[in-house]
């Protein structure tokens, strides 16, 4: 790469889609040729010969990140992310999906309107019905779970500043959120309509039972949203409530024994007890949890992924 500022980071992490390579870096060239931008290929380990493509290619805008296992789109995100160094980073996907010619439209709109992200909306999808069902359930859930009204969290085609993308810590399978990760750190999210084509070469790796991994990953980061610097606050309160129903109960049943009423056979004293001993587990629990947390925050330097090699493709020649 020569000394001038790069402009635009395309991240795009990639798992089995030799075919693709080829056609993928000629449509970003012809679509980003009044850019100076650089191409982030990061390799999830894949099995066939998307690596060697690469190589082959020779791409001298490309840096491939090849990864040592294969850790998912999530940590594959964060690789690249990681080794962006454009003022803005797009992500987008590597099977053709995306528009190479919608990121000048979604940089322009997000530098006149002034977002943090801009997202893309995927226009008349041409996925399989199994496709866009789960799609459609995830992003229902997420409206209704979030304060984003984002209409498609799904599009993987998206444009950050570069502060915005360095912030977002990726990992599990936290890609599909990573703009409402993003807005939850105080980015202000646009959206916009984008073209979607038809995947030609390779397979699909989404299905129905990525709808279930959704419900997990919501529950998740509500917690995380709510309690993850604070976790005392829910469990204390859970804590407290079992406690003072647990007192409740007991107090009760002392009544009844002081007015000489038998209660050592009764269920409901096991459940006043049983209470009192889950409250202060639940508190204490919550203590422990809470410091654990600080200890976390303190220390926390480490990074979901292992690189294996990074190949920079330096020298001058013909763009594909």
């Amino acid at each position: 790469m020569n000394s001038e500022k790069i402009t635009l980071s395309l991240v795009i992490p990639l798992y089995n889609e030799e075919e693709n390579i080829e056609p993928l870096l000629h449509n970003i060239n012809n679509a980003l040729e009044n850019y100076h931008f650089e191409i982030i290929l990061v390799d999830d380990f894949s099995t066939d010969k998307t690596v060697n493509t690469i190589k082959t290619l020779n791409h001298p805008k490309v840096k491939l990140i090849e990864l040592r296992k294969n850790y998912g789109q999530s940590s594959a995100l964060a690789a690249g992310i990681d080794n962006a160094s454009g003022e803005y980073i797009v992500t987008m996907d590597g099977d053709l999906q995306n528009d190479a010619f919608d990121i000048p439209t979604m940089h322009q709109k997000l530098l006149s309107e002034n977002w943090d992200v801009v997202v893309g909306i995927r226009n008349n999808r041409k996925d399989s019905f199994l496709k866009r069902l789960p799609s459609k359930i995830a992003n229902f859930l997420i409206r209704k779970a979030t304060k984003l009204n984002i209409k498609d969290h799904g599009c993987a085609l998206k444009i950050f500043k570069k502060n915005i993308a360095k912030e977002l810590n990726l990992y599990g399978e936290m890609h599909r959120f990573i703009g409402l990760l993003a807005y939850l750190n105080g980015a202000r999210v646009g959206e916009i309509n984008v073209n979607h084509n038809r995947r030609i070469y390779g397979k699909s790796k989404y299905g129905l039972g990525r709808t279930f991994k959704v419900i997990n990953d919501i529950l998740l980061i509500s917690f995380q949203r709510n309690y993850l610097q604070k976790p005392l606050y829910l469990l204390g309160n859970l804590g407290i409530l079992f406690f003072a129903i647990g007192c409740i109960i007991n107090i009760y049943l002392l009544i009844e024994k002081i007015l000489g009423n038998d209660i050592g056979d009764r269920p409901l004293l096991i459940l006043g007890v049983l209470l009192l001993l889950v409250g202060v587990q639940l508190f204490t629990t919550g203590i422990a949890i809470d410091l654990q947390m600080r200890t976390y925050y303190e220390t926390q330097n480490t990074r979901p992924y292992k690189i294996r090699e990074i190949t920079n493709f330096e020298h001058k020649g013909e763009l594909l």
